[in-house]
């Protein structure tokens, strides 16, 4: 089955605080149908971060021909989880994500606590009719007692209740093959993020090939001050395999979207997008009508 592209909102993150109007209506005009949002203020907006309600989001989309198709929602409080899901029912997206999570090195007794909220998370959003998934960056792949965080997580969560949003660029860096993590897991994987790693970067592919200490704790300040801007690039004009990506998730029983996540862009975050767009059309698999 041929893969639906979508497009992550945080690439466009500075461009929607200038016009958030305009810049929809750009992402509508490029091509892109499915959106999914980034929230990161969740305890003062339940929606998708335009500060709308549910049905004045809807009525936005709809003239645009847009779609939700996930949301990253930060933080994740009990307090605020409740108006979160009922915001989503109402708008009509049924999948909810958890973009980002950091492990004290070595501390598997905190990779289950993690796990068992996870499971909590997961129960609440399907008793709504929702999905809950977990997005993984290169920090899931640090080995604790022979295994990597992201198994443990996986070992740990009902299959039911946790699925997956897989980062092909940040599996990379993480010293793994994406397309192994996808097939292990590809009844768990609900949504895809693709990017491109450019031919001459600056830092190697892998982080923990002399950037990170495998063996150290990776918190937010790690990770921010150890990833460089200038190691993506759009889809396409990189190295990473991306059509055969596309060949194995289209064979994958619960995956219909590629999203494109471009965290950075030299090219500056509009033409960036329209950049990637224009590669998507060239690889086979891909249902852009």
């Amino acid at each position: 089955m041929a893969l639906k592209v979508g497009l992550q909102l945080y690439s466009v993150r500075e461009s929607l605080q200038k016009d958030p109007n305009g810049t929809l209506e750009y992402v509508a005009n490029t091509g892109y149908k499915y959106l999914e949002a980034a929230n990161h203020n969740a305890t003062e907006d339940p929606g998708v971060g335009f500060g709308l309600s549910a049905q004045e989001m809807k009525r936005r989309l709809d003239d645009l021909g847009l779609t939700i198709v996930g949301c990253h929602v930060h933080p994740w409080e009990s307090d605020s989880l409740g108006p979160v899901l009922d915001y989503h029912q109402e708008l009509g997206n049924a999948r909810i994500g958890c973009s980002m999570a950091f492990f004290p090195y070595g501390d598997v007794n905190h990779v289950r606590r993690l796990a068992d909220a996870f499971n909590e998370v997961g129960e609440l959003c399907k008793s709504r009719g929702l999905q809950f998934y977990y997005h993984n960056h290169f920090q899931e792949f640090q080995f604790f007692g022979g295994k990597s965080v992201f198994d443990l997580l996986m070992e740990n969560t009902d299959p039911e209740l946790v699925f997956l949003e897989i980062d092909t660029y940040w599996a990379f860096r993480g010293g793994q093959d994406p397309r192994s993590v996808m097939d292990t897991y590809q009844d768990r994987v609900i949504l895809l993020h693709q990017k491109d790693f450019p031919e001459n970067a600056v830092q190697p592919l892998v982080m923990y090939d002399g950037l990170v200490d495998i063996e150290q704790d990776i918190t937010m300040e790690t990770f921010m001050t150890t990833v460089d801007p200038q190691c993506f690039t759009e889809i396409g004009t990189g190295i990473l395999p991306i059509q055969d990506i596309i060949n194995q998730g289209a064979q994958m029983p619960a995956l219909d979207y590629i999203i494109l996540e471009q965290d950075h862009s030299a090219l500056g975050e509009l033409e960036g997008i329209k950049v990637s767009m224009d590669a998507f059309r060239r690889f086979s698999g891909i249902e852009l009508d």
